[in-house]
């Protein structure tokens, strides 16, 4: 699977960490930067967001202290539906009932092998339609 990450400085540890767990069975675009000197979230959160948007990527990840800010840039574009997880129940049930498409990690919150966990969950969860679908249709 094709999966594009991106993070600003507050996530380059657990980008690299995720990526580093991932690689060997999917195929990661990396948009994030690789320093932790300030940068703008929106910089690296669009591209993934474009991704996911134009199916160059199945889903994103992304990073940043909060979640919030990635998550809001992130639903900007269209086809996408980013939702901010800080444990493994609520990206499961992001992925089941709301067909998310990019998870968003609020890296000051929680490790790094919680945050490797909850995107996992992410990956192998899948939505489950039904009464589901038409929820997700009036979005």
């Amino acid at each position: 699977m094709n999966i594009s990450i991106g993070n600003d400085h507050a996530g380059v540890d657990y980008k690299k960490y995720i990526i580093e767990k991932l690689n060997k069975d999917h195929k990661i675009n990396n948009h994030g930067t690789d320093n932790e000197e300030s940068v703008d979230y929106p910089d690296f959160a669009h591209p993934v967001a474009r991704d996911v948007e134009n199916n160059i990527s199945s889903l994103g990840v992304l990073i940043c202290g909060s979640g919030n800010g990635v998550s809001m840039t992130a639903n900007k574009h269209k086809k996408v539906r980013a939702a901010l997880c800080w444990n493994e129940e609520i990206a499961v049930l992001a992925k089941q009932h709301n067909n998310a498409n990019i998870i968003c990690i609020p890296a000051r919150f929680i490790s790094k092998e919680e945050a490797l966990n909850i995107v996992k969950n992410f990956i192998e969860t899948e939505f489950e339609g039904g009464r589901h679908e038409r929820r997700v249709n009036k979005i």
